[in-house]
């Protein structure tokens, strides 16, 4: 495992594919804040929950001003299947297929012995800073007032 970035290091530029085919590139949303919402694998339940939280908090994340992303190991087609069958329509699911983890292995996060990623949320701050980085026990759902609460205090 990489080094983990901390709060206070500069969050490093990548670009993903997302469910859609559509490139997401960090450094396109400085000036926003960015939820890089880590989960293990697709198609496992605590994942599908953590997905449709995102997708359900997109109009308090657009009060704050924050991009909401979920990232995981899996496939662009596998992405598209599991976001059709979640109804997830306005948030990018992101596929850090090939290289294999290579984003989260980028952030510290990659379980390499099992190939996919902690379940984690880490949130960039709109100059591309790590503002927060909080991994979760692999069965736990990550609870997005802490993102929110964080900046509502700002």
């Amino acid at each position: 495992m990489a080094d983990k970035l901390k709060v206070g290091d500069r969050s490093i530029d990548f670009a993903l594919q997302d469910q859609n085919r559509k490139m997401f590139k960090l450094s396109n949303h400085l000036g926003r804040w960015v939820l890089l919402s880590f989960h293990p694998l697709a198609w496992t339940s605590v994942c599908a929950k953590q997905m449709r939280a995102l997708e359900d908090s997109k109009r308090t994340f657009d009060s704050l001003n924050i991009v909401a992303v979920g990232i995981s190991v899996d496939s662009v087609p596998c992405k598209k299947a599991w976001a059709d069958s979640l109804g997830i329509v306005n948030t990018s699911l992101l596929s850090d297929f090939w290289p294999h983890g290579g984003v989260a292995q980028i952030y510290g996060i990659l379980r390499e012995k099992e190939g996919f990623s902690e379940r984690a949320n880490i949130l960039v701050d709109r100059s591309g800073g790590i503002a927060s980085v909080r991994v979760y026990d692999l069965k736990q759902f990550p609870d997005l007032n802490e993102v929110t609460d964080l900046l509502k205090t700002r």
